[in-house]
């Protein structure tokens, strides 16, 4: 079994149509309300029958609450890397984090320059694609000193500002089938997106050899990288289904499978009834191989930033514990007044975790900091090389009787829904 450890994900992959544009933002709708947890919309933006992607992509933001977000894939050849950073971002942040970036070099040249894009060789559309890569995330890391500056034959920035920066990581994803397009991808991308309909025989296996290669020799652990599919719908009942995608998941790793199509009927059989069963029917491969999911997987890189005086691998199952070489180290190391590099960031989110976190870094050889929201200006909620128990997660606010409230310890002025609690009426509190 080839299993890569990741949590499964399922989406729906959405023509950008727009002769009935409000079409697209129901489907889109319905995506979330079936379960599901991705929706994608392809992007080819001189294409006249669609939308632009980007402009859909923010109006379903807005009208959904907590389905994620991505072009399947973002054509850079008419979409400025700088650009596109700060634009994902932007609407990450408005979003509450439910962006991911699926990119691809483009394709279609001739349509491509006649909308003002270059042509490029597929040399220089790998070249493009690895150049972009570095500036979004050079322009998503604000910490960082300097202006970001990169001089590449397809793409240069020359000091731009950086930031803003995601309200999560955002992965990069790519479409490619070629070897040179995936040896960038197990360099330097968080995920593999293939459409299965362009599959030939042994592509997947072949692909995943490449990746998984290129991820050593650039210092990877080939775990970190997701390997995601777009499946077209199956004709036949809920078992056909299973045992055609199952394999995908069994014997190459897949994780993340998108359903394309545009019929409600189907979005909600797949959401409804397929998922469900795959989810099941993966579950059970991946129990009887003993395979651990969900875990963070750190490369030799991450690994090397690792401190001494502390026992990472001990860390309670469940507890999300953030190292200094992980993507959100940067934003959890720091107060809002003080700067620090602390060896390890615990954040529980429950009353029991915050016991394992406190029985655990008592149990190390390092100083220890308790961070309720972060603002304190003593300095004492972070440190440099020591452990950092964050209780932000714990920041519910419980009715109680007549007019007292109970307020959890990471509470801070300014949470969400602080606005709405302090406008229910009186009586609503007792």
């Amino acid at each position: 079994m080839v299993d890569y450890g990741h949590d499964l994900t399922f989406g729906a992959f959405v023509t950008p149509q727009n002769r009935q544009p409000r079409d697209v933002v129901a489907l889109a709708q319905l995506t979330e309300r079936v379960g599901l947890d991705l929706v994608t919309f392809q992007d080819h933006p001189y294409q006249p029958a669609f939308l632009d992607t980007w402009t859909l992509l923010s109006w379903v933001a807005a009208k959904t609450e907590r389905v994620h977000l991505s072009g399947n894939v973002l054509n850079l050849a008419l979409r400025p890397p700088a650009v596109l950073a700060r634009a994902a971002a932007s609407l990450d942040l408005l979003s509450g984090g439910r962006v991911e970036l699926g990119i691809g070099a483009g394709g279609f040249w001739e349509a491509i320059e006649a909308m003002g894009g270059p042509r490029r060789t597929p040399a220089e559309a790998v070249a493009s694609l690895d150049e972009a890569i570095q500036i979004i995330r050079e322009i998503w890391d604000p910490a960082k000193r300097g202006g970001v500056r990169v001089d590449g034959a397809q793409f240069r920035v020359s000091g731009a500002k950086r930031g803003p920066e995601p309200a999560h990581d955002i992965p990069i994803w790519v479409g490619a089938l070629k070897p040179r397009m995936l040896r960038l991808v197990g360099a330097k991308a968080d995920g593999w997106l293939p459409s299965q309909v362009y599959l030939k025989d042994g592509d997947l296996a072949r692909g995943n050899a490449i990746i998984d290669e290129a991820a050593a020799a650039a210092g990877r652990d080939p775990r970190e990288i997701r390997r995601l599919l777009n499946v077209a719908p199956v004709r036949g009942p809920i078992e056909q289904w299973v045992d055609e995608l199952l394999p995908y998941a069994v014997e190459h790793g897949v994780s993340t499978f998108i359903s394309t199509g545009d019929d409600p009927a189907a979005i909600q059989l797949w959401g409804e009834e397929v998922v469900p069963a795959l989810r099941d029917a993966i579950a059970s491969e991946r129990n009887a191989a003993g395979t651990r999911t969900g875990e963070v997987v750190r490369g030799p890189k991450a690994l090397a930033l690792r401190h001494d005086g502390v026992a990472y691998d001990a860390v309670p199952a469940g507890l999300t514990a953030i190292e200094p070489g992980d993507k959100g180290y940067r934003q959890v190391r720091s107060t809002y007044v003080h700067s620090g590099r602390p060896a390890l960031v615990l954040r529980p989110e429950s009353d029991k975790q915050v016991i394992e976190a406190l029985d655990f870094a008592r149990t190390q050889d390092v100083p220890i900091a308790v961070r309720s929201a972060g603002h304190g200006i003593s300095g004492r909620s972070t440190n440099d090389g020591g452990i950092v128990i964050d209780v932000g997660s714990l920041n519910e606010v419980e009715v109680l009787r007549g007019t007292r409230v109970r307020i959890g310890p990471g509470r801070a002025v300014g949470s969400r829904g602080d606005r709405a609690w302090q406008a229910r009426p009186r009586d609503e509190l007792g």
